[in-house]
């Protein structure tokens, strides 16, 4: 297909292919057993081996041939924002730097003041139903300061 721009499209070329995985059985379940519908995907450049999380080009070389991996879920906070508009009651909005090497922004549940930067979070949710962002839960409890 050529569109007018002169960019010719190959069906079955680019990161569209693989966005299931080749792993994927048709019931929802990889090969290993693990269901995929939560399961975090992430992507990694074939060229360059950046991991990145939803982007159509790697941010470091450019390049369009990516592969779908599934994280193992384990991150830390790096940010952590309260956000308190469109929602009746505070919600916190964080950057999670995942063990694989990609940052997602979602949501540690709890209360939102008990978030802080350096705190480890797991995987408890790929995609929250109303924001369509990942959950995670605190690993080691709220981080409590100096006593």
């Amino acid at each position: 297909m050529v569109y007018p721009s002169g960019i010719a499209l190959h069906p079955g070329v680019g990161p569209a292919t693989d966005i299931l995985g080749s792993d994927s059985a048709p019931n929802g379940t990889s090969t290993n057993g693990t269901s995929t519908s939560d399961a975090l995907l992430f992507q990694r450049c074939r060229w360059c081996g950046t991991a990145m999380y939803h982007r159509l080009l790697c941010p470091v070389c450019a390049g369009s041939d990516l592969r779908t991996e599934t994280s193992a879920g384990a991150g830390v906070v790096r940010h952590s924002t309260i956000v308190h508009r469109n929602t009746p009651a505070a919600r916190n909005v964080s950057l999670i730097e995942m063990a694989e090497g990609f940052t997602v922004r979602g949501r540690v549940m709890g209360a939102p003041a008990d978030v802080h930067s350096g705190d480890r979070v797991q995987l408890s949710t790929a995609q929250d139903p109303v924001r369509s962002q990942p959950v995670f839960q605190l690993i080691d409890g709220p981080y409590r300061g100096w006593s």
